[in-house]
């Protein structure tokens, strides 16, 4: 299930205090396609990440989320920053695109929460274009509780959102989350020829 309703809402409020970080984001993945291309965000959320690449023209920008809610407050955003992007309801295990649709595929602070996530594995190699490029990026079980506060230290919420979000990684987030053996166990039984799985402060990034 997706958040929906005023869980989706208070999370879409939360994020967008981090839009210099999904600027960031934004300009490190557009470099592995040059000349532009399509671009498929598997829960994309609010689609703030999904609107700064479309900021691009060249990029065709689709965004795929179980949550009716945030597919709402996705096209409403996009069409608030003057963007092309698509956004649709759907699950990441049983995508509604073709086979080989998607030059680059990403999937941010999502994946640890899909209840079948080989399948959904395997539905994004089969969406990507041969020589395509996805990556997923997510906590990681083994971080720490102190690298997890400083982290949400660092987001400049307000004492009471600081309060709600460290309880949630605890007590959630990372029981859902996992290790980079895990993923990378994942990825290869969902058949990718190459795969590298890069850790950092408390969570981690796989390439494949």
């Amino acid at each position: 299930m997706g958040m929906e309703g005023s869980i989706a809402r208070w999370y879409e409020k939360t994020t967008r205090k981090s839009m210099d970080e999904f600027r960031r984001e934004a300009e490190r993945l557009k470099a592995f396609l040059p000349d532009g291309g399509d671009v498929l965000e598997v829960a994309p959320g609010p689609g703030f990440l999904a609107i700064e690449l479309a900021r691009d023209p060249r990029m065709r920008i689709m965004g795929l989320d179980i949550s009716k809610t945030f597919v709402e407050l996705a096209q409403k955003n996009a069409a608030e920053a003057g963007v092309t992007a698509q956004f649709r309801v759907g699950n990441a295990s049983e995508m509604p695109f073709a086979d080989g649709s998607f030059d680059l595929l990403l999937c941010r602070a999502a994946f640890k929460n899909f209840s079948e996530p080989e399948k959904a594995l395997r539905e994004m190699r089969r969406v990507l274009r041969p020589g395509g490029t996805g990556v997923i990026i997510d906590l990681r079980r083994d971080a720490s509780m102190t690298d997890i506060t400083r982290a949400v230290e660092g987001m400049r919420l307000g004492a009471v959102n600081r309060f709600v979000t460290k309880l949630t990684f605890r007590l959630m987030l990372l029981k859902r989350a996992y290790t980079k053996e895990e993923l990378e166990k994942m990825l290869d039984r969902a058949g990718f020829k190459t795969v590298e799985v890069r850790t950092n402060e408390i969570g981690m990034e796989a390439w494949f």
